[in-house]
């Protein structure tokens, strides 16, 4: 009889990488919110892929930044946190990053006593030569690390991760019922879907003084009603979100409900509200209250 193997799988490196669009590739579900800017992903989240004798929780972690406000401090807590319970770690770099961005983070994932593949993504945007310099670079900075190029948008080379997770699993029996596809609620997903809407449709600092709330989330048998709260830190902001007669947040509305609509597959009764949170950001208690609370 073959062994169980379990293990979690935790995915850091710097913003913007391709971390996210990995994790969504392995785990084959649109589970992580994916846009260009920096900083999208904000809490830990667990994909978890089943198999018949295997379990892989993978946890996706905020980009390593030196936190200048203390929601940054807070993502930080979870990325660190991430390198404390890895049974693998996934360290995901890429062919665009420029020089060594947060040394220190490196050196606490040189002390890791779990196995680290590092992953060298987007190698679509560079040539052989290039890679091959990267790669010798990288040998030196992590000589511990295993080293994988991929392209994670382009699913290249992303199976003979999944290979080498399987083979480095522990042997060990399920964390998970075997039917779970991650630990977040519903509502984490529809904060999510909604945040990547207002990412991709505000400009500058705007989707950064953003937290979004569900405050209530009511399932039928055919459809979702949802009632959300768009929390900002300044009254001009809230003009902004809402736009000339409420235009913006009738786009922002219209395309996340049918993002959360293609993600339970029913229809979704969503309704959102703008409310001045003023400064959460910098507030212990506000941020807390919004989930920010890694266990550091």
């Amino acid at each position: 009889m073959t062994m169980h193997k379990s293990g979690f799988v935790n995915i850091v490196g710097n913003p913007n990488v391709g971390k996210s669009t990995l994790m969504n590739t392995l785990v084959g579900e649109r589970i992580s919110i994916i846009t260009s800017k920096a900083q999208t992903t904000r809490h830990r989240i667990m994909g978890i892929v089943n198999g018949e004798d295997f379990q892989i929780v993978y946890s996706d972690t905020p980009g390593v930044l030196k936190p200048n406000y203390k929601l940054q401090e807070s993502m930080l807590g979870f990325s660190t946190s991430a390198l404390k319970d890895a049974d693998i770690l996934l360290y995901v770099t890429d062919t665009v990053e420029k020089g060594m961005k947060n040394s220190d983070f490196v050196e606490k994932v040189k002390k890791q006593q779990a196995p680290v593949l590092l992953i060298i993504n987007k190698i679509d945007l560079t040539d052989q030569q290039k890679l091959e310099a990267l790669v010798a670079q990288w040998k030196e900075i992590l000589p511990d690390a295993e080293i994988i190029p991929i392209s994670a948008a382009n699913k290249f080379n992303v199976d003979y991760v999944l290979k080498r997770i399987k083979d480095l699993l522990p042997e060990c029996p399920p964390y998970f019922e075997k039917d779970a596809l991650t630990d977040k609620p519903a509502r984490f997903f529809v904060t999510e879907i909604i945040r990547e809407k207002i990412l991709t449709n505000y400009d500058r600092e705007i989707p950064y003084a953003v937290e979004v709330v569900v405050e209530s989330f009511k399932e039928s048998d055919d459809l979702i009603r949802i009632n959300a709260v768009i929390n900002v830190e300044r009254d001009t902001q809230k003009g902004i979100i809402i736009g000339k007669g409420g235009n913006m947040l009738k786009k922002v509305g219209t395309e996340a409900r049918k993002d959360i609509e293609a993600f339970f597959g029913k229809k979704v009764f969503l309704e959102m509200f703008v409310k001045v949170e003023k400064d959460w950001r910098n507030k212990e208690l506000k941020l807390k209250s919004f989930g920010y609370d890694a266990d550091i």
